[in-house]
């Protein structure tokens, strides 16, 4: 089942978003993680989490922000985290995650709903190209420093 985070679904979202991190080599300050999950619960804030939840164990999560764009009249949706377990990987609960999205930008009436990842998950891509295909931009960053 796909639905909507709950607020208790926090060890489990916590424990996730860790491995998620882990995956992704990176270390994030706790109060990154802390700030996530209140504006996931916050209903006036940008962020959602949807997870997928299997006889009442919650294995994957898709977090994502809900925005503005200039080059639309509606919102668009960025699916900027997606993650499922390990071992439940190979299940559907990706594509149940991306399927819940997609119908949500339906009946949201969002413009356009995407995502990225690095070029080497090819696991990942897999999953994705079953959706759509890659374009062809390239991202650039600027962080402050």
């Amino acid at each position: 089942m796909i639905r909507a985070a709950l607020p208790s679904d926090e060890a489990a979202w916590r424990e996730l978003w860790k491995a998620y991190c882990d995956f992704y080599g990176t270390r994030l300050p706790e109060e990154v993680t802390n700030r996530t999950w209140k504006r996931i619960l916050d209903p006036d804030a940008q962020v959602m989490c949807i997870v997928a939840e299997v006889e009442g164990q919650v294995y994957g999560f898709a977090n994502c922000v809900v925005h503005e764009a200039t080059w639309e009249t509606q919102a668009i949706c960025y699916l900027e985290d997606l993650f499922v377990r390990t071992e439940a990987r190979g299940r559907g609960l990706g594509a149940a995650l991306i399927e819940w999205l997609r119908n949500a930008m339906r009946a949201e009436g969002w413009a356009r709903l995407y995502w990225m990842t690095k070029q080497d998950n090819a696991q990942a891509r897999r999953l994705y190209d079953r959706f759509t295909t890659a374009d062809d931009f390239v991202r650039y960053v600027i962080r402050q420093k």
